[in-house]
């Protein structure tokens, strides 16, 4: 065998060699990202520990998941809400934190009930997470159910001025024509059906559904004390 054929025999076999050790590499290392996807958890295990951490608060998990990409706007099968309305549910304000600086994140994102993050709060009587909302653009009026029906079934007189003083439309109807002051009225809150009448609430004003006025919610809820209330208001602007 000549000298020039003995090298290039040479320089094919060290060539193979590089080859298989290459392939051998990659193999490797495909059959480890693929041990590693396999142990990563998928997207409905995300979602399920997203949720728990929501309701316990709990950040390390939150931020973990959503640095996977869970979408922070994802909804919950039970009560379909989103992560921020079960945050404000379980007053989870450091999970809630998280989620408002989320660039993705959806104030107006409805549970299956088409309340908001924004509703929950004012129920749950989170003044600090209804002011941080309402700055970042939370809607306080829109068709159907309103932040006011929620702060008027809490009885809360606070959370009712703060959404007053931005705005909130005191007469707003819910699905089947229910105002704030109808609801007060039905839950027996009778400092939060006065201050709505004192706000001019229209306590003349009829439901779709039943076709009674506020005062006819509080004698039907056997609350007579709060229907004489609304009846003398009326009353007195006659």
């Amino acid at each position: 065998m000549k000298a020039n054929d003995s090298a290039t025999l040479m320089r094919r076999r060290e060539l193979l060699r590089a080859a298989a050790s290459a392939a051998l590499a990659l193999a490797a290392a495909v059959a480890g990202t693929q041990a590693i996807a396999a142990e990563l958890p998928s997207k409905e295990e995300d979602a399920v520990t997203f949720f728990r951490a929501a309701q316990l608060d709990d950040v390390g998990r939150v931020k973990t998941v959503l640095a996977r990409g869970l979408d922070p706007n994802v909804h919950e099968p039970e009560r379909g809400e989103t992560g921020l309305i079960v945050a404000m549910r379980y007053d989870a304000m450091k999970v809630f934190g998280v989620l408002m600086a989320h660039p993705k994140i959806q104030l107006e994102a409805q549970a299956a009930n088409g309340s908001t993050a924004l509703m929950m709060a004012a129920f749950k009587r989170n003044q600090a997470a209804v002011k941080k909302m309402i700055a970042s653009g939370a809607q306080v009026n829109r068709p159907g159910w309103a932040p006011l029906h929620f702060a008027a079934a809490a009885g809360d007189t606070d959370m009712i001025a703060l959404l007053l003083e931005h705005h909130a439309y005191i007469d707003a109807a819910s699905p089947s024509g229910m105002t704030p002051l109808m609801i007060a009225a039905r839950e027996g809150h009778e400092d939060a059906a006065k201050l709505l009448l004192a706000e001019g609430a229209d306590a003349s004003l009829k439901d779709a559904a039943f076709k009674i006025d506020a005062a006819e919610f509080a004698l039907r809820a056997d609350k007579p004390w709060i229907a004489e209330a609304i009846r003398h208001h009326l009353a007195s602007k006659r």
